[in-house]
């Protein structure tokens, strides 16, 4: 990306200050999308912080505050004398929220595509699995309430998006799993973002709900097997979607 994409970028994101956005949240979004979208590629040395600076028309306190985000992300490291260079893929937190977001305000690779869903169909299988075998009234009560909402909203707005985000959440909790439920940030982010991906240019390719109701329907009853069965199909229908959706192949 140029220096002028930049700034446009930039300018546009300075606009969302007003509603409480800060200027160091603008930067590091702009450049964490233009590494996401390999417009730098890893090894790569951004330019230097009083270049960034002027160019982009902001403070260099601001920039320094936006590199250290895309530091803590995993993104770049700085070191003195030596630059902000950005890191390996491999060094890249993508399960992060804001790495995710960069990566879907483009349209991600299927590299990173796949990767997300293997992760789910590792992870969410059990989680429901022992959300059937663990889950009490309060849990049940909080699934019920998302897939309402998922049914009387639909995925194809954001208050459906956000009960489904809020369904996948409820089951990482049910799983009385501490390390599953710290998962549940990037997990739902996932599942927010790769159903976003499917209807940018069209409806979703099919009715969720069913897929859904059956995991919900195997966590009521604490059917262990039947859980984790249902919500494997579940993420693999969402992937043969997303591959429907990208004109790939289901393979």
């Amino acid at each position: 990306m140029s220096n002028t994409a930049i700034v446009t970028d930039i300018s546009e994101e300075k606009k969302l200050l007003n509603s409480g956005r800060r200027l160091r949240g603008a930067i590091a979004h702009t450049l964490g999308r233009s590494i996401l979208a390999g417009d730098y590629q890893p090894g790569d040395t951004l330019s230097g912080e009083l270049v960034f600076a002027e160019t982009l028309g902001v403070s260099r306190g601001a920039y320094r505050e936006a590199v250290q985000v895309l530091i803590a992300k995993g993104l770049v490291e700085s070191r003195t004398k030596l630059g902000t260079r950005v890191l390996p893929r491999s060094r890249w937190n993508m399960l992060d929220p804001d790495v995710l977001a960069w990566a879907f305000a483009n349209t991600p690779d299927m590299q990173l595509l796949r990767s997300l869903f293997e992760l789910r169909a590792v992870i969410e299988p059990a989680a429901a699995a022992f959300a059937a075998e663990r889950r009490d009234r309060a849990d049940l009560k909080v699934l019920k309430d998302a897939l309402m909402r998922m049914r009387r909203h639909t995925l194809s707005t954001e208050a459906g998006r956000t009960a489904d985000r809020d369904f996948h959440a409820a089951i990482l909790t049910a799983s009385r799993n501490d390390a599953l439920v710290t998962l549940s940030a990037g997990i739902t982010a996932a599942v927010e973002w790769t159903t976003q991906l499917k209807q940018r240019d069209r409806a979703l390719p099919r009715d969720p709900m069913p897929e859904h109701v059956a995991v919900y329907d195997a966590i009521v009853g604490a059917q262990v097997v039947e859980a984790s069965n249902a919500m494997r199909r579940l993420v693999d229908l969402a992937l043969d979607d997303t591959r429907l959706t990208l004109g790939l192949s289901a393979a």
